[in-house]
C-alpha cells in the first residue's frame, strides 16, 4: 500500500536547520532523527517497539508507521498494539485476524506538545553530538598549530573563531606579552588542552609554549620534518629571547645552518610571528659540560665545576666575558639555565696574587647591616673578592636584595681595594 510522506512545516525547518549548520554526518543524523522520534513515541504511549521510523534529512521528510495485530471485535486491549477486524478492513478489505497492520501515523496529529517536545529532544541530541564532535576533533590536534579569527579581545583573554565559527580561548598567560591583536585578523597559536566539564569542549591555544616554537621550525625547516634533524630541547621566554638545541645523526647536515638558513631567511618568518622573539640555535651535546658552554654563547667560558646530583654548574670566566653570559636582564643565563636543567651560576677568574689579598664579609660589619652579609653569605660567598667577582644581577636575584643594597654593599667592597 503506498503511502503518504508526512511533512509538516515546522519538521522541515527543523531537518532543515541540522542538515544545513550541523557539522554532522548524515549517517549519525538520521540516527538521531530516528532516536529523537523514538523518545517522544515512547513517552507518548509506554512503548517504541512497534513503530517503524524512516527518515530522509536530505528531503526533510519522514514517515512513521504502527504496526497493529488484528484482533476480533470487542477484544482489543491495548489500543497503541491491537486493532479490531472491523477498523483494519477499512484501511485493507481482506485482512484477517492474527496478522499485522501498518499504517502511517500523521506526527502533526501527536499535537503541539509532542512536536514541542520533539524538536526540544533534537536541539539536546544534535548539541551534544556537536559537543562529542568538537571535543574529538581538537582532542585530535593538541600539539599541532591552528588558525583562528580574532572575534574578541578581554583582559583575560582572547576568543578566536575557527573556519567553522568554533570558539577557541586564548588566556593571558599563554600569550606572548608584546602580542597586539585586531579584531577580524587571523592568530596562529598551538592546542594546549582541550577541557571538557560537563560536555561542554573549551580548547585552549598557547603562543608561548616552547612546542609552538618547535612546531613552527618543523614546517620552515624540511630536514627536521623529514627526521634528518631533531630538535633536542628548548626554552623560551617568549617575546624576548629563545634557545634551541638540535642534533643531526647525518656528518653531511649542519644543523644548525639548516635551521637558521641563509642570512636566517628559515627563522626570520617565525621571530617575526613571535613578536621579534631573537632565537639561538646551538648544536646539543651529551657532554654536560660542553652543552653549557654552547648554550652560555656568546660568551666563552674558561673553566666549568659541575655538581651532577644537585644539577648545578660553577662557570668561571674572564670579566669581560661575565656580562655576556648573563645577557641583558640576566636573560641568557636564564635561557641557558632552562636549556640545560643546570642551575648555573657565574664567577670571574681571578688570579691568586688577589685572592691572597681576600677580605672576610663579616669585617664589614661596622658599614654593612649584618642581615645583609647573612643573605649574600647563605648564597655562598664568604669573602669580599668572591662578591665582587659574582655578576650583580646573581647578588639580587639569589640573596634576594634590593638594588640599592647591593650597590652599597659593592661600593663599600670596591673602596677597600682602591
Amino acid at each position: 500500500m503506498a503511502t503518504k510522506s508526512t511533512k509538516g512545516p515546522s519538521m522541515i525547518e527543523t531537518f532543515q536547520e541540522f542538515k544545513e549548520t550541523k557539522n554532522i554526518d548524515r549517517t549519525t543524523l538520521v540516527s538521531v532523527l530516528e532516536e529523537s522520534f523514538r523518545n517522544v513515541i515512547a513517552k507518548m504511549f509506554g512503548s517504541d517497539e512497534n513503530y517503524d521510523v524512516i527518515v530522509n534529512p536530505d528531503k526533510g521528510d519522514f514517515e512513521i508507521h504502527r504496526n497493529r495485530i488484528v484482533v476480533a471485535d470487542g477484544e482489543v486491549k491495548d489500543e497503541n498494539k491491537e486493532i479490531s477486524l472491523t477498523e483494519a478492513q477499512k484501511i485493507e478489505p481482506d485482512y484477517e485476524i492474527g496478522e499485522e497492520v501498518s499504517e502511517e501515523v500523521n506526527f502533526q496529529k501527536f499535537g503541539r506538545r509532542a512536536i514541542l517536545n520533539l524538536r526540544q529532544t533534537l536541539a539536546s541530541k544534535i548539541l551534544e553530538l556537536e559537543h562529542d564532535s568538537l571535543y574529538q576533533k581538537y582532542k585530535d590536534k593538541v600539539g599541532q598549530i591552528v588558525s583562528g579569527e580574532v572575534y574578541q579581545m578581554w583582559k583575560r583573554e582572547v576568543l578566536l573563531i575557527d573556519d567553522e565559527g568554533n570558539e577557541l580561548h586564548l588566556p593571558k598567560a599563554e600569550q606572548i606579552p608584546s602580542d597586539s591583536y585586531r579584531k577580524g585578523e587571523t592568530l596562529r597559536a598551538i592546542v594546549k588542552e582541550v577541557q571538557n566539564e560537563n560536555n561542554n569542549p573549551r580548547i585552549i591555544l598557547s603562543r608561548t609554549s616552547p612546542l609552538f616554537l618547535e612546531r613552527m621550525l618543523e614546517a620552515e625547516v624540511p630536514e627536521i620534518n623529514d627526521g634528518l634533524i631533531t630538535i633536542r630541547r628548548i626554552a623560551r621566554m617568549p617575546g624576548e629571547r629563545a634557545k634551541v638545541a638540535v642534533e643531526s645523526y647525518d656528518d653531511r647536515i649542519d644543523p644548525v645552518g639548516a635551521c637558521v638558513g641563509v642570512k636566517g631567511s628559515r627563522v626570520h618568518g617565525i621571530v617575526r610571528e613571535l613578536c621579534n622573539e631573537n632565537i639561538d640555535v646551538i648544536n646539543y651535546s651529551n657532554n654536560t659540560s660542553l652543552f653549557i658552554q654552547r648554550a652560555l654563547a656568546p660568551a666563552k667560558v674558561t673553566s666549568i665545576t659541575l655538581n651532577p646530583e644537585e644539577h648545578k654548574a660553577e662557570v668561571y670566566l674572564q670579566p669581560e666575558e661575565v656580562s655576556l653570559a648573563i645577557g641583558k636582564g640576566g636573560l641568557n643565563i636564564k635561557l641557558a639555565s632552562m636549556l640545560t636543567e643546570y642551575t648555573i651560576d657565574v664567577f670571574r677568574v681571578v688570579n691568586e696574587a688577589d685572592a691572597d689579598e681576600d677580605i672576610y664579609l663579616d669585617e664589614f660589619a661596622d658599614e654593612i647591616d649584618q642581615w645583609i652579609i647573612d643573605s649574600i653569605k647563605a648564597i655562598g660567598l664568604d669573602t669580599a673578592k668572591q662578591v665582587l667577582n659574582a655578576p650583580r644581577e646573581m647578588l639580587i636575584e639569589k640573596a634576594d636584595l634590593e638594588e640599592e643594597t647591593v650597590d652599597h654593599v659593592l661600593e663599600v667592597l670596591k673602596a677597600e681595594f682602591e
